[in-house]
């Protein structure tokens, strides 16, 4: 045979998973470091961005990071169903899970094929590897005829949160009758027979989607229905292990497809991916620019001597609500590491005033 078509019918025998995250930072981490290690471990990778993610990794981190410089490690686009919006912010929840679940499954049908073309050059798919709430990522992995696992990204007892929401509400603990419930010790009500949880659990310790008055909450419905067809997967997998979590892997084991514990996958892919390779280097996840040096900064400082104040990638607040927290940051006399992204304040820049740098010098 040829040499070209023994490496062509190598490359048609190679496995090639397809990971297709939510469009949210703490979402598209775990699964780039789930990809970057089944890449270490010889599969073909293709990772699936929303278009308005994709952009927004363009810019973050440059054409280069996506336009495959590690071989076999490639990147794919698909629509959202979102109108356009502000290019450096995190998209709304709500309207986004409702967007993904009722829009996306004609997309990623429709790359799978693509991806299956002979013609493209890559290795037919394997494998789809779906976060746990893009579940119609099962549905299209089903129509090609391959395995799908969903990639669980919050914990598991989070999980087992999530499945008892239908419980509650059946029960009638679930909407809230009014606001006042939110402060009125309602939320103290002890939740019985809750698998996998603690006895005692009150419902303030659930997951707090089920903090509304609203039956029809888009949230609430979107989770509840997710955590359901969690049951549809060849497999679920998890950031965790299992000395950590027992309790609650027992009880999704007892109810879900194979579940298996990878965590935790910063170390795993510390310890297999060669530092300073491309593919640790070369290929990352961040949608907002980095800063560099923060990590010389603090090997700078003595232990346990700095304040780190981090508000995720979706919470939003008021400048007013910023400027407590700056001056908090000041009165406690500790250097800090605060990370203020650029969409945190409500419509308008984060602003902090000339006072509050002098009294922050050098901290």
């Amino acid at each position: 045979m040829p040499p070209e078509k023994q490496d062509a019918t190598m490359a048609r025998r190679q496995r090639h998973a397809v990971m297709i995250p939510y469009p949210a930072q703490g979402h598209i981490t775990p699964m780039m470091k789930l990809a970057k290690l089944l890449h270490a471990r010889g599969f073909h990778v293709t990772f699936v961005n929303t278009e308005f993610n994709h952009r927004r990794m363009l810019a973050s981190r440059g054409a280069a990071a996506l336009d495959g410089g590690v071989p076999g490690f490639r990147f794919a686009a698909i629509p959202d169903g979102l109108p356009p919006s502000d290019a450096d912010a995190t998209q709304d929840i709500p309207a986004l899970c409702r967007s993904t679940m009722t829009t996306c499954l004609p997309h990623v049908v429709a790359l799978l094929a693509e991806l299956n073309d002979p013609a493209s050059g890559v290795p037919p798919v394997t494998c789809v590897v779906a976060d746990a709430i893009m579940s119609f990522a099962y549905d299209a992995a089903r129509r090609i005829g391959v395995p799908c696992a969903a990639l669980c990204t919050p914990s598991a007892c989070g999980f087992v949160g999530y499945s008892h929401y239908r419980q509650l509400v059946e029960r009638g603990l679930v909407p809230l009758r009014d606001a006042a419930q939110l402060t009125d010790g309602y939320l103290d009500t002890v939740v019985d027979g809750a698998r996998g949880m603690c006895d005692g659990i009150q419902l303030r310790d659930f997951p707090s989607f089920i903090r509304t008055t609203d039956r029809g909450d888009i949230m609430l419905n979107f989770i509840m229905r997710e955590a359901e067809r969690l049951t549809l997967p060849d497999a679920v997998v998890l950031n965790t292990f299992d000395d950590l979590e027992r309790p609650a892997l027992d009880a999704m084991r007892a109810i879900l497809p194979p579940v298996y514990t990878v965590g935790p996958l910063h170390l795993h892919v510390r310890h297999v991916v060669p530092k300073g390779s491309p593919l640790d280097t070369a290929i990352g996840s961040n949608l907002w620019k980095e800063q560099g040096g923060l990590l010389e900064w603090l090997d700078g400082r003595p232990p346990r001597s700095v304040v780190y104040v981090n508000y995720g990638s979706i919470a939003v607040m008021t400048n007013e609500q910023l400027l407590e927290f700056a001056w908090g940051l000041a009165h406690s006399g500790y250097p800090f590491l605060w990370n203020v992204r650029p969409d945190l304040v409500k419509g308008d820049a984060a602003v902090l005033p000339p006072e509050f740098l002098a009294a922050v010098e050098g901290r």
